[in-house]
């Protein structure tokens, strides 16, 4: 029985354990100004902090997130990331922003993830329908959002934002990361460098191959 109640504690503990290293480490100090001069610096997180003291409030501020991205792309939309590389205060605080506009009906944040985050979206303007897929079996989780609506992304899923308004819409996203990263599926599946062999791909999605190679030679935009 005793044997049991171990077992019991030490799956619950590796579980824990793995709950614990899902996202940014808890920082050490108050905090850690990232800098690219490694002179008396200490790594950090996969930046080099600045001495606490230099540290300024330049450091932590940001101006221009209302000014409107240029959404005249081809997925008429864009993000306006602010990361540890734009406030270097950031660095171990495990948290970043972003503005994402939308170019009136058909303005898509297309299907991406974020490998280090959760995304927390509210929308300040417009209308989005905005939705995310599951791991197998993949289903599908969408809502219509207007001005005011919030919705969640789960760290690591699939998910997107469309303009289905007449209008221009605007919305701000926390990320539980100073970097979360992005991956943009289409980009990233036929916008490799170098190209993932067209073979692997009409197997894949069960295309010809002269339509995976007309998909390879397309431009593919990067809205960030």
């Amino acid at each position: 029985m005793k044997g049991a109640h171990f077992l019991v504690a030490f799956v619950l503990l590796a579980l824990s354990s793995s709950f614990a290293f899902a996202f940014d480490p808890s920082p050490l100090q108050d905090f850690c100004v990232a800098t690219n001069d490694p002179k008396d610096g200490v790594f950090v997180n996969g930046k080099f902090c600045r001495d606490p003291m230099l540290a300024t409030a330049n450091d932590f501020s940001f101006s221009g997130l209302n000014i409107p991205g240029n959404t005249s792309n081809q997925v008429g939309s864009n993000v306006t990331l602010l990361n540890v590389d734009k406030i270097p205060g950031l660095n171990t605080l495990g948290i970043s922003i972003a503005r994402i506009d939308f170019a009136p009906y058909g303005g898509l944040n297309p299907p991406h993830i974020h490998p280090r985050a959760t995304e927390i979206l509210v929308v300040l303007e417009g209308t989005l329908y905005v939705g995310f897929v599951t791991s197998n079996p993949n289903r599908l989780i969408t809502k219509v959002l207007n001005a005011g609506d919030v919705f969640v992304f789960p760290i690591g899923l699939i998910h997107f934002q469309f303009n289905i308004g007449n209008t221009n819409a605007v919305a701000i996203a926390g990320l539980s990361s100073q970097n979360p990263g992005v991956i943009t599926i289409a980009n990233a599946v036929f916008g490799s460098n170098p190209p993932i062999n067209p073979d692997v791909l009409a197997k894949a999605f069960q295309l010809d191959k002269n339509v995976v190679n007309y998909l390879q030679k397309q431009f593919w935009v990067n809205n960030h």
